[in-house]
């Protein structure tokens, strides 16, 4: 059974001991694919060498993620911008969005940066991989004069009302990031799935953030995403397999940049 992980940060420090060990602990799970999305400058590098050390498994993506938006950020974007230009290997442009949860000092900046970045995955005809949080109306009015421009990409980290997935529906070439939080105990997601098509879920785990049962609490990482698959699954009344295929099937038609060799 092949499982890919959409959305993983296994590059931070908090994997610093012990990489090897996830990396073949995820393996050993079924994973196939595990995309790294950047978050600035300060994290392209360690990004960057994990998936020159795992070639065939970790792909990366380039962007500015909204919590590192500041008034500096003319000087991120550059680097994002010079990154996409010259490296053919980014397979989306990620993780970028708009997050006002903890701050909303630099919301006019995190919408500039969103919308250059946009502008820059189509340019480059790649997929978005977009953060949203406390910030759904301000990311849905960002994104409707892209509508029918042929945006592709994933809504990350889903956790949204089902008002909210008919909104988005409305945006055809994108895709819903489920993870971990499906599995807590108060999540209102599995219900809120059932107005999503099986066709349009991605799985991701986050990692290290957002632990499903039965580990929450502790250190996220990519073969835990067994246990968001298994919850969908229960959710969708399919086979765990069937799920796995779906998902995976859907992973790899949209990030399309992906290929069974890699040049690093």
């Amino acid at each position: 059974m092949d499982l890919i992980d959409t959305h993983s940060h296994i590059y931070l420090e908090e994997f610093s001991d012990d990489l090897s060990s996830v990396v073949a602990r995820a393996r050993e799970a079924g994973l196939t694919h595990i995309f790294l999305p950047n978050i600035d400058k300060e994290s392209m590098e360690p990004m960057l060498q994990v998936c020159r050390k795992y070639p065939a498994l970790c792909y990366p993506m380039m962007g500015l993620h909204p919590t590192s938006v500041d008034l500096s950020y003319p000087e991120e974007l550059a680097v994002v911008e010079k990154q996409l230009k010259s490296n053919p290997e980014f397979v989306a442009v990620g993780e970028i969005g708009l997050d006002l949860y903890w701050d909303k000092t630099y919301l006019q900046q995190q919408l500039d940066a969103f919308d250059r970045q946009v502008r820059w995955a189509l340019e480059y005809q790649l997929p978005v991989v977009v953060h949203c949080r406390d910030a759904f109306e301000e990311l849905y009015q960002a994104l409707l004069p892209y509508k029918e421009r042929g945006l592709t990409g994933v809504f990350h980290s889903f956790t949204g009302t089902p008002e909210d997935v008919r909104k988005l529906m409305e945006f055809p070439g994108f895709l819903f990031g489920i993870n971990g939080v499906v599995t807590f105990r108060n999540s209102s997601l599995p219900v809120t799935l059932k107005e999503i098509p099986l066709e349009k879920i991605v799985l991701e785990t986050d990692a290290p953030y957002l632990t499903p049962v039965p580990f929450r609490g502790k250190r996220n990482e990519s073969s835990y995403i067994r246990y968001t698959l298994s919850k969908v699954a229960e959710v969708y009344r399919k086979t765990e397999e069937e799920v796995a295929k779906i998902t995976s099937d859907n992973a790899l038609r949209l990030f399309t940049r992906v290929k069974a060799e890699k040049r690093f």
